[in-house]
């Protein structure tokens, strides 16, 4: 591993690139926080299959890009003089050490639980009006269902065995189940949701990530399904002129596969 000179050395080196870039580049020179909003979250999606895949050459370079973003929202920053990369970094330097007591003072915890109630606890004293304002509008509903949950979970709100957020699912199904007898279209999609946040509820109970697990399912039916696309091309043959029980038998195979 580099030493923290060769490290420090390596970042002042992207400093200064992106001064040249922002001062000759014409592209470079138009953007603006706005425009490289959209970019950033791409980016970091790219990270996170990058992340699922295992492939850390691949992680490397995402992380690049990454923080290629930062160090470009804080020379936009610099231009206006309302901040730069020494306060990005100092500010999150300051709230580490202030929401974590446990290391930088006094504070005694027995175990990564203790570590988020007090974290949560600590964001309130720090004026936040509710635990859940840290919770962006913007994320995925899946995502943000797992951070609520995780959130309140952090100031006490929360089941107290596994076995008792199982019971819950059992219900909202139960609960599903009989609003689709009745037909009534706004109330299955209201007690859907109330499944789907139940399980992923479960999920964390589990120690299941379900942003994670359902991404990886979703990369297994792909490939599943790609399998069977591509045996029935050797078959010369499309889909629809496949019955069932011969697409079945490549699906097996295919469960082999990828699973």
């Amino acid at each position: 591993m580099k030493t923290r000179e060769q490290q420090l050395q390596a970042f002042s080196n992207l400093l200064d690139i992106m001064d040249e870039l922002r001062a000759k580049c014409p592209w470079d020179k138009k953007q603006t926080i706005q425009s490289l909003r959209h970019l950033t979250i791409e980016e970091t999606y790219e990270l996170g299959d990058a992340i699922l895949n295992n492939d850390l050459e691949e992680v490397k370079k995402e992380l690049g890009d990454l923080l290629l973003h930062i160090v470009f929202y804080a020379k936009i920053g610099s231009e206006s003089n309302s901040f730069d990369i020494a306060d990005v970094a100092s500010t999150i330097s300051e709230k580490l050490i202030h929401r974590h007591p446990h290391i930088y003072s006094d504070v005694i915890v027995e175990n990564e639980e203790d570590v988020k109630q007090n974290w949560e606890q600590l964001k309130l004293k720090e004026g936040k009006k509710s635990v859940l304002e840290g919770v962006p509008t913007s994320l995925p509903a899946l995502v943000k269902a797992n951070r609520i949950q995780d959130k309140v979970a952090g100031v006490g709100f929360d089941w107290e065995k596994p076995e008792q957020v199982w019971e819950k699912v059992q219900e909202e199904l139960a609960e599903l189940n009989e609003e689709i007898k009745k037909g009534n279209i706004e109330t299955i999609e209201s007690e859907f949701g109330d499944v789907l946040f139940s399980m992923i509820n479960y999920a964390r109970f589990i120690k299941v990530n379900p942003e994670n697990a359902l991404e990886k399912t979703n990369k297994k039916f792909i490939n599943r399904f790609q399998y069977l696309e591509n045996e029935a091309k050797k078959l010369g043959k499309s889909l629809h002129e496949m019955s069932l029980h011969e697409m079945d038998v490549f699906w097996n195979e295919a469960k082999k596969l990828y699973h």
